[in-house]
């Protein structure tokens, strides 16, 4: 079938095999989490993925003779489910965290000249830990970084329970909790952004709320960045492949499920081209939209809602230069189109020169642009930030661009967010876009799988594997 594999079949839960079954639609990382935790508790998986490789929006893919990652993707010390799914698939030593948050900002847009900040910690309590960097830093004025210190005290005190916060969009509260203009570019939005995948006018200050606290006011350590120094399809798929293989999960790859529906006894019928699969328990591991297309009748009281959420659009500038231009890992950028910039080079294979990825949240209005005009628009931005580039000669450019990376975190968006369990036995959701109380990131993704994966086993009667829910208590 598809790809050469399992002779024997797609059925998931044919007779005379012994146990309980599931199918899993979906092999990004939700999916892949969801088949692993059911695999764990003893339930025989299926995993169908219609592209020809597993991750999902975190992949790789080949150029030449360069590995390219689609987009920059960095996860946070707090986000403790992602660490452990590192941790499940063996990947945690190729996707380090920092030993301590820094952050270089680097601020073209002065008369003095360019202009380098950073935001770091200390190894103090909350809020202190960040009390040195914010008192230095140089892209606020005094009286600027006063306001903020009240304003994340204000934060800090929130209840993230609070529906009304949802109605909200932070822009707003922070306007009316005496943050300048200046503040949020500098500051806000630059986090943000690369965490929302929209400026603080266009997000919901309960999500907002939820980055700001969890990230950098709950633990000294929480906003520690890793990011993964091999190319992502090594970490998502092939190891993901290989824990899936182990764990002995089916994965079938190029195959499109075209319906599930309900059948005798509360099992469920799964159907791709040529072949029906059974199974007690299905997880719908799929983008919103494509997740509404497939629910049986019933299966939710306002699908509707599904089609409501909103996408959010990414886009990744990619150059490669013909010498070293760049002489830390990444640095975020003010006073320029350019967010953050982070050095792919050993992870792309490259052997000579210099290979950066430019990555542009929130890029609505850029994302359809030619690449003439982005080349135009991004080469000379990058000459104002680093000097080096300016002898330098761009050996490639191209983007990538991914016009539903995300869901749109906007006002109202908590109310349209589906649960786990659906209104039909036996069928569950997870992604990102699902209601895991985390905006759309690898995170929310693996939070949303194990969620599946639990309320499937409760309802299968099989217990929960032991490590299963682990990162709860390391966070």
């Amino acid at each position: 079938m598809s790809d050469g594999t399992q002779s024997e079949g797609l059925d998931a839960g044919s007779p005379g095999r012994s146990g309980r079954a599931a199918v899993v639609i979906g092999g990004g990382i939700a999916g892949i989490t969801a088949a692993l935790a059911l695999a764990d508790a003893g339930v025989r998986v299926t995993l169908i993925e219609g592209r020809p490789r597993l991750g999902g929006l975190a992949f790789s893919f080949q150029r030449g003779e360069l590995t390219v990652d689609n987009g920059q993707h960095v996860y946070l010390r707090c986000c403790t489910a992602y660490r452990w799914f590192l941790d499940r698939i063996e990947a945690t030593e190729l996707a380090p965290l920092q030993d301590r948050l820094d952050v270089p900002v680097l601020d073209v847009d002065k008369p003095e000249g360019r202009r380098l900040g950073r935001l770091r910690r200390d190894a103090l309590p909350v809020p202190l830990h960040l009390g040195r960097s914010l008192a230095t830093y140089p892209h606020l004025s005094l009286a600027e970084r006063a306001k903020v210190g009240r304003a994340a005290l204000a934060l800090k005190g929130l209840d993230l329970a609070d529906p009304d916060l949802d109605t909200q969009d932070f822009g707003s509260w922070l306007t009316a909790h005496g943050q300048s203009a200046r503040a949020v570019e500098a500051l806000w939005d630059l986090v943000g952004v690369a965490t929302l995948n929209a400026v603080a006018g266009d997000a919901s200050l309960g999500l907002a709320a939820m980055v700001f606290k969890t990230g950098l006011l709950s633990d000294p350590g929480a906003a520690d960045i890793g990011w993964a120094r091999v190319p992502l399809g090594e970490l998502h798929d092939r190891l993901a492949r290989k824990a899936l293989d182990s764990a002995g999960v089916r994965t079938e790859v190029r195959t499109r499920v075209t319906s599930i529906s309900p059948v005798e006894n509360g099992r469920w019928s799964v159907q791709v081209p040529g072949e029906t699969l059974s199974a007690d328990a299905v997880v719908l591991a799929v983008p919103q939209r494509e997740a509404h297309d497939l629910l049986p009748e019933g299966a939710l009281d306002a699908p509707e809602n599904l089609l409501d959420i909103g996408t959010a659009p990414i886009l990744n500038v990619h150059v490669v230069y013909d010498r070293k231009v760049l002489d830390k890992p990444f640095f975020a950028a003010l006073g320029t189109p350019v967010q953050w910039v982070f050095d792919r080079t050993d992870a792309s294979g490259l052997r000579e020169g210099q290979y950066l990825a430019l990555s542009q949240s929130a890029a609505a209005d850029e994302i359809d642009e030619p690449v003439a005009a982005l080349r135009e628009r991004y080469l000379p931005e990058l000459e104002r930030l680093l000097p080096g580039t300016r002898g330098a000669e761009v050996k490639d450019f191209f983007v990538t661009r991914e016009r539903t990376a995300t869901f749109a975190p906007t006002p109202g968006v908590g109310r349209l967010r589906p649960g786990a369990r659906t209104k039909a036995p036996g069928l569950y959701l997870a992604g990102a876009w699902t209601a895991t109380g985390w905006p759309a990131t690898m995170e929310s993704a693996v939070r949303s799988g194990v969620s599946a994966a639990d309320a499937a086993l409760a309802a299968l009667g099989r217990p929960r594997p032991s490590h299963l829910f682990e990162f709860e208590e390391a966070a």
